[in-house]
């Protein structure tokens, strides 16, 4: 199947950019590592739990490279993968962050993501996010509860940072701080949403590209009392405080060849091409396939230290706002290739069929 390092015309690659493809030329195959654990899936199309997996054991294993490599081949099918009770220092979570991306075959200018939002001089470093609800308090955030914007839970969905002109490929959070209930958190399949498109309207999307802004960064910068950071953000084409990028409706997933709808409603503010009044309706069409198909989620209760690796090409989550406590973890993004559609790749219904 031909991807974005191939010597493909035009007519079969669309979008994407030069200076930041993926280093695979095929999908990963899948060796048989993990075989050995113990593992279920939540749902039939997303989310996949194991058992008695330490990724800090992972990366002594003389066997650390191959592991990780099918780690990535899981998760970019199963969309999510969940690992329960992690004993992880934060320079391990970054160094796992690295090796997942890598051995994924994310660009060479790629590594992980410097939020906007990162504080200089971090305690946990510049690479990892802290992902706080008493933080957000301090800084004036506002839950969904007390928006006097919406009252739906669903306008938490998105996809990370796909305002970055590279955006994540992989993320990880790893929970320590938990309300004694709530605070769950949802996956759904961007594959299987495009699975319930028609194909005329498939065909209409793949055409295609759309905007995904996070101007309001600086409003939540100037709450904070930081300057966005304007420095290359983990890759060079992510610089400067103009945090909004063009990325195609629907993406190709180089780790999987399977096709994704790749818009959420954190960010993606306006499909290009067509009207105003076109696009807003597309839009909440697509918005709607996510949040009123439970089918195609799946809900993850935390516990402490449990830590939750996704594909952000192919999925979206959302938190849910439901508890007072404080809940907090650690958040580590890497960025893949810039998103392109290959017109020879396959729905995820499609190549499993085939299969």
């Amino acid at each position: 199947m031909p991807t974005a390092v191939d010597n493909a015309t035009p007519t079969t690659i669309r979008g994407g950019n030069e200076q930041s493809r993926p280093r695979i030329s095929q999908p990963l195959e899948y060796t048989g590592t993990l075989d050995a654990y113990t593992h279920h899936d939540l749902t039939p199309v997303i989310g996949r739990e194991y058992y008695g997996v330490q990724v800090a054991e992972i990366l002594k294993s003389e066997e650390c490279d191959r592991i990780i490599k099918d780690l990535a081949a899981t998760i970019s099918r199963r969309g999510v993968v969940f690992l329960r009770n992690q004993d992880l220092t934060a320079q391990e979570m970054r160094q796992f962050g690295e090796k997942l991306s890598i051995l994924a075959g994310c660009p060479e200018s790629s590594t992980l993501h410097v939020h906007p939002l990162t504080e200089e001089g971090s305690e946990l470093g510049d690479q990892i996010s802290v992902i706080s609800s008493e933080k957000q308090k301090k800084g004036g955030g506002l839950t969904h509860q007390l928006s006097d914007t919406s009252r739906f839970a669903s306008v938490g969905w998105h996809a990370d940072i796909s305002f970055e002109r590279v955006p994540s490929d992989y993320a990880m959070l790893k929970i320590h701080t938990l309300p004694e209930t709530g605070g769950d958190t949802l996956w759904a399949s961007g594959y299987e949403i495009y699975d319930r498109l028609s194909p005329q309207m498939a065909e209409f999307l793949e055409g295609l590209t759309a905007t995904h802004d996070a101007t309001f960064f600086h409003d939540e910068a100037r709450r904070l009392g930081n300057p966005i950071r304007k420095g290359i953000r983990g890759s060079p084409l992510n610089h400067g405080e103009e945090l909004t990028a063009v990325h195609p409706v629907v993406r190709t997933n180089p780790v999987t060849g399977w096709k994704s709808v790749y818009v959420n409603k954190g960010f993606t503010r306006r499909i290009n091409g067509v009207t105003k009044d076109e696009s807003d309706i597309l839009l909440q069409y697509l918005f709607n396939l996510v949040t009123q198909n439970h089918d195609a989620q799946v809900r993850f209760k935390w516990n402490k230290n449990d830590m939750a690796i996704w594909d952000n090409r192919s999925t979206w989550h959302c938190a849910t706002y439901d508890y007072a406590e404080a809940r907090a973890g650690d958040r580590v993004c890497s960025l893949g290739e810039a998103p392109y559609f290959d017109t020879q790749s396959k729905s995820r219904r499609e190549a499993l069929a085939e299969n």
